[in-house]
């Protein structure tokens, strides 16, 4: 009897843990957004280390292995910029796919675009490990990885394997950028990207110059005004002497670690030379005191959660600089809907999210898509184009109705056969 019971117990046991994964590998599969935040992902990063996570990720979504995505863009979340249609605002930041390897993939969980990179022209290893850090009590990530690539040859030939593919994805509104950077022992950073402009330009909807990773050293020097200058007149002339119809547009990627005055100057430059976006931005060396995660004293850019206010912030002042005239593609934290209408409302055109896959996985890419979607509408916004700025607009709107109270302000008032000037004076109560 006893042995019978014991029989049954062990039985039940087996059926419930198959049925338990059975129905863990359902929401696997279909995508579950709480599972993979909650249970899967928290899981993971228990057992497998951070940056062969981040291998594993990338090879299993160059598989093709990613769960289903049910989530169709609506017409409200297209974005036409830089002479290029994007089905969503939402992409993958550089430093994800660095070689090319997984860019179907990523489209296929939702990504509005892609970016691949950065990109060196000759292979290099990168920094030593360990090199990527996760501050999980943070929601925020630390690397120094240094520029670990493939290089331009074999980036190129990836690329180029799947170039007819990328054409037709291109034109149904699912860019490609192409991040490019210096090698670290290159004595001179503008030659490094200007093969990588004449390599990778043909296959590029656009180019991304980084100039701000904190983990090359010397390269966060080419921000300064002349070099920047200097760099990007290089690069705009080598971009234009492309052959071919695909000349594609050139953004500058840039720290949040900038003073008054290097964003005053970047600003400058990029309207001088008629530059076509900036990225902002890249991953800070500051830490917060905010922060909590033991991990946190590590060397290398911060990215995540800690580093969003910040990021917001550069892309306000450099609407704010450039005024209006030069997209922005924001990064910096961006976990969800509203993390992504805050960017879009301080200027910029574009989003770009990685950390929030790290703590959520795959599925976040159609939440925030859905979360922004239903943002758009309760704001009374029919596109992202009629939100980009919008915080300008109405800190613009609310200055002038202030002006027009002051005491002693003068308000011109056109009748149609006359205009009608009034002062306002100070109101007295005795």
């Amino acid at each position: 009897m006893a042995g019978r019971l014991k029989k049954q117990i062990k039985d039940a046991v087996k059926v419930i843990g198959s049925g338990g994964l059975l129905f863990a590998s359902y929401l696997t599969v279909v995508g579950d957004e709480r599972f993979y935040a909650n249970q899967l992902m928290p899981l993971l990063q228990r057992i497998v280390g951070a940056e062969m996570a981040h291998v594993m990720a990338v090879k299993t979504i160059g598989l093709g292995l990613v769960p289903l995505n049910r989530y169709r863009d609506p017409a409200s979340l297209e974005v036409n910029v830089m002479g290029r249609k994007f089905n969503n605002p939402i992409g993958i930041a550089a430093g994800f796919d660095k070689h090319g390897e997984a860019v179907d993939g990523l489209y296929k969980l939702g990504f509005g675009f892609v970016e691949v990179g950065t990109i060196t022209p000759k292979p290099q290893e990168g920094n030593p490990k360990p090199r990527v850090f996760r501050l999980t009590a943070d929601q925020a990530v630390i690397n120094r990885y240094g520029f670990n690539s493939c290089g331009l040859a074999e980036a190129q030939q990836r690329l180029k394997a799947r170039e007819g593919t990328q054409l037709e994805r291109s034109k149904a509104g699912l860019p490609l950028g192409i991040n490019l950077g210096k090698n670290k022992l290159s004595q001179d950073a503008g030659a490094d990207y200007l093969e990588g402009v004449r390599v990778m330009g043909p296959l590029a909807d656009y180019l991304v110059v980084n100039v701000s990773s904190p983990n090359t050293p010397g390269l966060r020097d080419l921000q300064g005004k002349a070099e920047l200058r200097q760099l990007l007149h290089r690069v705009m002339k080598e971009r234009d002497a492309l052959q071919g119809e695909r000349k594609p547009p050139v953004l500058v990627k840039i720290a949040p670690d900038l003073t008054a005055q290097d964003k005053q100057d970047i600003a400058e430059v990029v309207a001088e030379l008629g530059v076509d976006g900036l990225m902002v931005s890249n991953t800070t060396v500051s830490r917060p005191e905010t922060l909590q995660d033991p991990q946190s004293s590590e060397v290398g850019g911060l990215s995540g959660q800690p580093l969003k206010d910040l990021s917001t912030r550069t892309v306000r002042e450099m609407y704010s600089l450039t005024k209006g005239k030069v997209p922005i593609i924001g990064i910096g934290g961006v976990a969800s809907g509203q993390d992504a209408m805050d960017k879009i409302r301080a200027g910029a055109s574009l989003v770009q999210v990685y950390t929030a896959l790290v703590y959520q996985g795959p599925p976040v890419v159609s939440k925030i898509k859905r979360e922004l979607e239903q943002i758009l509408k309760d704001q009374g916004f029919s596109s992202i184009s009629e939100a980009v700025g919008a915080d300008h607009r109405e800190a613009d709107g609310t200055a002038h109705k202030q002006s027009l109270h002051r005491p002693g302000a003068r308000v011109t008032t056109n009748t149609g056969s006359s205009v009608v000037t009034v002062t306002v004076a100070a109101s007295s109560s005795g």
